[in-house]
């Protein structure tokens, strides 16, 4: 009878320490979950207005001062003339939450619209900008801490890209996050040298990815399956440094600055933990809306 009666108590604490297990999992699983959209983008604005940067509003989708651009497809447009020096900036350093429309300029993606869970028409652009005020070493650091330590995903998720010769922020990345060189992929393609368009500031680019998994097909920036959705692409950290003229030569900025982009809706969608941007809060409130309607 006693091996029936330990027996029965073994599998009491087996199921308690399993019911335990469980819980903690959802506990972990609902905490990652606990941020919103909104707050996801009112955490950003605050840590960096925390770091000296003024936060500015978005400015409209059709840019008023840049016949450049059909529409405003990035964080940085609105500031244009304090990267090339035309205006003297009201402030050195700037955070925004930018409403963007993939068209018009460079790298605007518009042909992935419908093919990926991550690309849309209309999205909103997280940002933090230096003018002439801090460079490399202080975005790759903004950067970083936010992600690991504001937003504590896990750093093993995380892996960079940089300009196939910017060894600079390469070396930034080892310094400032511990990444080991096969985790700081080296591009020489466009893909990291960001421009806004034909003409205007651009530079070299540090591209941060998120890693969704082995579950998901799709290979590591660079590889020939980087076009699969296991690694997403969530912050892109421009180092501008010049500007882009009609005849295609490019002139040193007076500064060096920084421009940086972060799309709100990928990066809800790791911090709610789901793959498809479509299955987070703001989406899913939107077609549940359109539900009722139809």
């Amino acid at each position: 009878m006693r091996f029936f009666a330990d027996a029965q108590n073994d599998s009491i604490l087996i199921y308690f320490l399993i019911s335990k297990k469980i819980d903690q999992i959802k506990l972990i699983a609902t905490n990652n979950k606990m941020l919103t959209t909104n707050e996801i983008r009112s955490k950003f604005l605050e840590y960096f207005a925390k770091n000296d940067h003024e936060i500015i509003e978005s400015s409209p989708l059709i840019p008023h001062n840049d016949p450049s651009l059909m529409f405003t497809n990035a964080g940085m447009n609105q500031f244009k003339n304090y990267f090339t020096g035309v205006e003297i900036p009201k402030f050195k350093r700037a955070a925004t939450s930018q409403k963007c429309v993939r068209a018009g300029g460079k790298h605007n993606d518009l042909d992935n619209v419908g093919y990926t869970a991550r690309h849309h028409t209309f999205f909103e652009m997280l940002g933090n900008f230096s003018f002439g005020d801090y460079f490399k070493e202080e975005a790759i650091f903004y950067a970083w801490n936010f992600l690991t330590k504001e937003l504590g995903i896990e750093k093993e998720k995380l892996l960079v890209t940089v300009y196939h010769n910017d060894d600079v922020a390469a070396n930034l990345w080892k310094k400032i996050a511990a990444l080991p060189e096969e985790k700081i992929i080296r591009i020489a393609t466009d893909d990291n040298f960001w421009s806004m368009g034909d003409v205007g500031p651009c530079g070299p680019c540090s591209e941060i990815f998120y890693d969704h998994g082995e579950k998901i097909f799709g290979g590591v920036p660079g590889s020939a399956n980087q076009d699969g959705d296991r690694f997403i692409e969530i912050w892109n950290l421009v180092f501008m440094q010049f500007e882009k003229q009609k005849n295609g030569d490019m002139i040193s900025l007076p500064k060096p600055c920084i421009d940086t982009g972060m799309g709100l809706e990928r990066l809800t969608s790791v911090i709610q933990g789901v793959h498809d941007n479509y299955e987070t809060d703001c989406f899913k409130s939107l077609i549940d809306n359109i539900k009722n309607f139809v």
